[in-house]
């Protein structure tokens, strides 16, 4: 695996919404209600996500991809918190396929978006994570810590948090 992270480019955006839809359906396939997944992941989901990547040279916030063979596997991104009173950042997104997973990858884009959080001046990084997520584990490898849920319909996430980014960042 030669496994390259760099920044998103609005050329990227047909890859990025691949991998975000690909990674739902792998990922939430036995977590989420199947209409529901459907309606996330189908064709004009696909092209939403498409038409909103598109505008990644207006994102102020740091959008990282990881290529492998010339492909996109993974990304992630981040920048201002939406829903973490307390929190100077966000992780927004982070998406691995599953045949890129256990190689280091999501470590690698976490840490790069992270990196650019810090550089930016935040200090501290949260998320939300289904509950019944796998990732919720991942996260608390990577050194985040539980600080509270939320119930949304049938839906409880979790929100992980890293009170001080140097501890991410090593």
């Amino acid at each position: 695996m030669t496994l390259l992270i760099r920044a998103a480019t609005p050329d990227d955006a047909g890859a990025i919404a691949r991998v975000h839809v690909q990674s739902w359906r792998e990922t939430y396939r036995d977590l989420l209600p199947g209409d529901f997944l459907e309606r996330m992941t189908d064709r004009a989901a696909q092209e939403r996500r498409r038409a909103m990547w598109s505008t990644l040279t207006v994102r102020p916030e740091p959008v990282r991809v990881a290529v492998d063979g010339g492909q996109v596997v993974a990304f992630a991104s981040g920048g201002a918190p939406q829903d973490y009173p307390g929190y100077d950042a966000e992780l927004h997104t982070l998406y691995c396929l599953r045949a890129a997973q256990g190689r280091g990858t999501g470590r690698a884009l976490l840490r790069e978006v992270a990196g650019e959080l810090r550089a930016g001046g935040a200090r501290s990084l949260a998320l939300w994570v289904l509950d019944t997520n796998p990732t919720r584990g991942w996260y608390a490898g990577q050194g985040a810590r539980e600080a509270g849920e939320k119930q949304d319909g049938a839906l409880r996430e979790v929100r992980m948090v890293w009170d001080d980014l140097d501890t991410l960042l090593g």
